[in-house]
C-alpha cells in the first residue's frame, strides 16, 4: 500500500478551505499554492520579493516534513497577479531551484487576497 499523508502548516486558510499545504502520495510530493504568509503570525510583507522569499521558506518547511528539499523539485509553477513583480523574485527563485533546474510555469493571474502578490506549487519526488 503508498503511504499518503496531509502535511498541514498551520494556517488558517488549511481550515477554513479544506486542504493541506502539502500531500505525501508514495514518492510524490505534492506542494499546494503557497503564499507569502508567515503562518506562525498570519502576516504577509507589502513586498513581492519578501513575499517569493517567505514562499520559499514555507515550501522548504513542507518539503522537509515530507523527507526531501528543494533538490527533489521536479515541478514549478509561479503564479502572480502582476507580470512586472516576477524579475524581482528572480534572485531568491534561482538561489532556491538553479541547480535542481525544474520544469517551470509563470502564469498570471487573481489571486484569492488582494495583498498577495506571489504564489509558488511545486512538485517533488522523493529519492530512495
Amino acid at each position: 500500500m503508498t503511504e499518503r499523508r496531509a502535511i498541514l502548516s498551520g494556517s488558517t486558510f488549511e481550515e477554513q478551505i479544506g486542504y493541506a499545504r502539502a500531500v505525501v502520495d508514495g514518492d510524490w510530493v505534492h506542494v499546494s499554492g503557497t503564499t507569502g504568509f508567515d503562518y506562525a503570525t498570519m502576516t504577509i510583507s507589502p513586498d513581492v520579493t519578501e513575499q517569493a522569499e517567505q514562499c520559499l521558506r514555507n515550501i522548504g518547511a513542507a518539503l522537509t516534513e515530507a523527507g526531501c528539499d528543494f533538490r527533489d523539485v521536479v515541478r514549478v509553477r509561479y503564479l502572480l497577479p502582476e507580470r512586472a513583480d516576477f524579475e524581482p523574485c528572480w534572485p531568491a527563485l534561482r538561489e532556491a531551484f538553479g541547480e535542481v533546474k525544474p520544469a517551470a510555469t509563470m502564469m498570471v493571474c487573481g489571486l484569492a487576497d488582494p495583498r498577495m502578490k506571489i504564489e509558488i506549487e511545486v512538485y517533488a519526488r522523493r529519492r530512495g
